[in-house]
């Protein structure tokens, strides 16, 4: 007998979808990588781009401002801390796990493809893909992945929510780091991507890894029953 303790973070119904997605979107952070591996100029999307977000004024550079801050190192840790909290009150311990961890691969992934890819932005600030970009997105789709899970959506209607999800938050970033001259618009994109390909993995291993500590956790009483019932037979029959 096997029990889960807590309900998947990757819900069933979600695996094959989001699995497919997260493929295409490693193959699009690739692609990109090599495009624009050690390069420092913007492409001609970026400069297209960047003409039109570049030098926002209040108070939109306000708000960009502010959305930067949540992928800042002090700023990210604030957002895991409060929802880790939350999952904890709820007690959900597997979700806190998985939001620590998710987004723990989220930015380690993009903080070792920077000096592999080797693009660059206001001298030699590596700029490919955008940590904060990736780490937004990561947290959109762990809550969004979250709730799906929690409120029984279907396989389309569950995909789509979450997708969305990561989108808004994406663009959101995405927007605000070329706003502020930050990164490229093709770094927001790898980063947003990147993000696509990391969680579905991350929520993969960390339902792996609970599921079996469950399984064993279960089947050891019942394991070393028989050994103890041998033991009392033995000590009867001394008797």
């Amino acid at each position: 007998m096997t029990g889960r303790p807590a309900p998947a973070v990757l819900p069933s119904s979600l695996r094959a979808a989001l699995g497919l997605i997260a493929s295409l979107a490693a193959l699009v952070v690739l692609v990109f990588g090599i495009t624009y591996a050690d390069d420092s100029e913007p492409g001609a999307a970026d400069a297209r781009i960047w003409a039109v977000v570049d030098g926002a004024g209040p108070p939109w550079r306000h708000v960009a401002v502010v959305t930067d801050f949540l992928g800042e190192p002090v700023g990210a840790v604030l957002v895991v801390a409060v929802l880790v909290t939350g999952c904890l009150l709820l007690r959900q311990p597997r979700a806190a796990v998985f939001l620590v961890t998710g987004a723990g691969l989220t930015v380690g992934t993009t903080t070792l493809l920077k000096p592999v890819m080797g693009r660059t932005i206001h001298g030699d600030n590596l700029s490919y893909p955008s940590g904060h970009t990736a780490f937004l997105t990561a947290i959109a789709l762990m809550v969004s992945l979250l709730a799906a899970g929690r409120l029984g959506l279907g396989r389309a209607v569950g995909t789509a929510f979450v997708f969305a999800a990561g989108l808004v938050a994406g663009a959101t970033m995405g927007w605000a780091q070329v706003a502020l001259g930050s990164h490229y618009a093709t770094d927001t994109l790898g980063g947003w991507c990147t993000a696509l390909a990391v969680l579905p993995v991350s929520a993969w291993l960390v339902d792996r890894t609970a599921d079996r500590l469950a399984d064993r956790a279960t089947a050891g009483p019942q394991a070393d029953e028989p050994a103890d019932r041998r033991a009392d037979a033995g000590r009867q029959q001394c008797h």
